[in-house]
C-alpha cells in the first residue's frame, strides 16, 4: 500500500513535522508492525528524522545548512539558480526507513519525522510505503 502525503510550505527553507500525518496513517492502516519507507518526490525537499522538542533545532539546523550552501554561490552553474536546495536536500537525503512497532513509528523520545523544503514556497508531496 502507497499512499500520497500533500504538503503546502510557507518559507523558502523550512522543516515540517509530518511525524503525526504517518503515524495516523499506520494506525488508519491497522499495521501493528513492520516498516515504512518515506520519500520526498521532489528534489529540492527532502526527509531527515532529528529532535523534535525543541524548535530551535530546526532554526539551528536551517542556518547551518545556508551557511554551508549559500543561495548565491558565484560559481553555481544552475540556470534555475537552486542549486543549493539541490545540495541540501542530497545532505538531508530524499527518503526515510523506519519501523513500525505495536502500530507507532519506532522513533526516540526526542525524534520526529520532518519533510525539509529548500526551495519554497511550494505545494509538495511525498509518498510512504507500508511493508508488514
Amino acid at each position: 500500500m502507497i499512499k500520497t502525503f500533500e504538503v503546502k510550505t510557507d518559507h523558502h527553507d523550512q522543516m515540517i513535522d509530518v511525524t503525526n500525518q504517518v503515524e495516523s496513517w499506520v494506525q488508519q492502516e491497522g499495521i501493528d508492525e513492520g516498516m515504512i519507507v518515506v520519500t520526498s518526490m521532489h528534489t529540492t525537499a527532502g526527509l531527515t528524522v532529528n529532535e523534535n522538542a525543541d524548535p530551535d533545532v530546526k532554526t539551528d539546523m536551517l542556518r547551518r545548512l545556508r551557511e554551508v550552501y549559500p543561495w548565491d554561490h558565484p560559481e553555481d552553474r544552475h540556470m534555475e539558480g537552486n542549486t543549493a536546495a539541490h545540495m541540501k536536500t542530497s545532505t538531508v537525503g530524499h527518503a526515510q526507513t523506519l519501523l513500525i512497532e505495536n502500530g507507532r513509528l519506532v522513533l526516540g523520545t526526542w525524534q520526529g519525522l520532518y519533510f525539509c523544503e529548500f526551495d519554497g514556497p511550494r505545494n509538495r508531496r511525498f509518498k510512504a510505503k507500508i511493508m508488514t
